[in-house]
């Protein structure tokens, strides 16, 4: 878990908790257009809606991952990788999303989006307690990524690691859901911080609290105009439009002005918003209610909607209860997003150890199967410590999951990573047993559902559990984890 200092908000309103389930909003409302309401403005600007710097940190971190897999000289790698994580150079070209096919991106540069930006300075400082060594969040993602840049396309074999799914999991949460919940959703709605009755900064179009919301909405990574998207629309767009049959349509979908270009900022589907949107989309296929995307999408649009209609004044009592009770509605979704993510991650890793053991017994190569095991525990290891990252300490949860899941994946010689010397080497020890440790994967399925609700649960084998202790033979591991 992040060791943290806050205190939990106890309680969630019974609207935040139905949202999860709510019918879908349909809709053409986008998030745009709200005027400039600063008293005083006389600048060209025509709105006061600015979120450019969190896309900015999206395609920074799409742009990491695509260059955490390449295949570069260990040295230049390395150069590269901290040039997005930490570096605020100008003229960065965008690794990723880019122009594919008939998926046309209207910008090839970070400095058309945000200039200055980078991912480090915006990753959680709290320590991690899931990993060893206590490293903090920007201290964790650097070692990762020098790891990574000695590894053959980003994966270690040897230790269980495949970087570009860890790292990218892991900054979905210690950036993105950190940023938005536990900065300008928590403190950043208090009364007497960047209230709206002055700008954010002098001479910007903006208040306080206009872009501070405005910073929040940006970390969901959701297009303006998502209302009038399915979670089909929502997921096809942010693979570029590869996987759907006709990518002219896809790319239509995305282009919401006609101007034959998709423009990041206002039109592209990232991370956070691409999973509400896949679990949305996996519950229609499974014939269940989810509403992630647009609910999300929605309290965000509802709230700006409440900070415009106070034009410029300081936002009554009852206006910033409202804009309290949408945040936590927001967080609420977003935290089980990542829950599901967990829940369906530790479904595939329990699926690859299944496949990995049918293919050793029949003295098979397991190489092709170990390394799609290491991809999916990589993501469920990203995905579980994004879930520690936002503003509530977890505690004994987080020391559950922290503990099933391990600090490594278990390796086909029942060895795991166990601890980091002080050399920055991986320490390897006996693990669980091998039936043991796929039980640890089941009851981080059922700690998802008991914590935090998780519905659509993609990957379910929450019914194994039984045969799956049968099978560990009982041990106290299997038993009391």
């Amino acid at each position: 878990m992040l060791t943290r200092r806050k205190t939990i908000r106890t309680t969630l309103s019974a609207a935040a908790l139905a949202m999860v389930t709510c019918a879908p909003v349909n809709g053409a409302e986008v998030y745009a257009n709200f005027p400039v309401t600063v008293k005083g403005y006389a600048g060209p600007k025509t709105t006061s809606v600015s979120y450019s710097g969190q896309i900015a940190r999206h395609v920074l971190h799409d742009s990491l991952k695509k260059l955490i897999s390449s295949d570069l000289p260990e040295d230049e790698k390395y150069d590269r990788l901290m040039a997005f994580f930490s570096g605020k150079a100008n003229g960065r070209a965008i690794v990723a999303p880019k122009s594919q096919g008939d998926f046309k991106i209207k910008q090839t540069t970070i400095d058309a989006l945000s200039g200055g930006k980078n991912l480090s300075g915006k990753t959680a400082k709290f320590v991690v307690a899931g990993m060893p060594r206590g490293m903090t969040g920007p201290e964790l993602v650097r070692f990762w990524l020098a790891k990574a840049a000695a590894s053959k396309n980003g994966v270690d074999l040897q230790n269980g690691y495949d970087y570009a799914q860890l790292v990218s999991k892991f900054i979905i949460g210690a950036v993105s859901f950190n940023q938005a919940v536990d900065g300008y959703l928590d403190e950043g709605l208090a009364a007497t911080v960047k209230p709206n009755d002055q700008a954010y900064k002098k001479g910007q179009a903006y208040t306080g609290k206009e872009h501070v919301w405005d910073e929040a909405f940006g970390y969901f990574g959701a297009p303006a105009h998502t209302l009038s998207l399915t979670a089909g629309d929502l997921y096809h767009i942010a693979k570029l439009g590869k996987k759907a049959k006709d990518q002219k349509a896809v790319m239509a979908l995305a282009d919401h002005n006609g101007d034959g270009v998709v423009d990041l900022k206002t039109e592209m589907v990232f991370g956070p918003a691409y999973y509400a949107a896949a679990f949305d989309k996996a519950a229609t296929t499974a014939g269940l209610t989810s509403n992630y995307s647009h609910g999300i999408f929605r309290a965000f649009l509802d709230g700006r909607k409440i900070i415009s209609a106070a034009n410029g004044e300081k936002l009554s009592p009852s206006q910033r209860a409202a804009l309290v009770d949408l945040a936590a509605q927001i967080e609420t979704a977003w935290q089980t997003v990542l829950a599901e993510a967990v829940f369906k991650y530790a479904g595939s890793v329990l699926k690859d150890m299944s496949k990995l053991q049918t293919i050793v017994d029949a003295n098979g190569d397991p190489k092709k199967q170990f390394k799609k095991y290491l991809k999916h525990w990589s993501e469920l290891k990203g995905f579980s410590l994004a879930l520690q990252s936002g503003r509530q300490d977890l505690g004994d949860t987080a020391s559950k999951l922290n503990r099933l899941i391990g600090a490594g994946p278990l390796l086909l010689n029942a060895s795991q990573v166990v601890d980091i010397d002080r050399s920055g080497n991986y320490v390897r020890d006996q693990g669980e047993t091998w039936a043991g440790y796929m039980v640890h994967m089941v009851k981080v399925q059922r700690l998802m559902v008991d914590e935090f609700g998780v519905r659509v649960k993609v990957n379910d084998a929450t019914s194994d559990l039984t045969a799956l202790l049968k099978a560990a033979g009982g041990g106290a591991n299997a038993e009391n984890d």
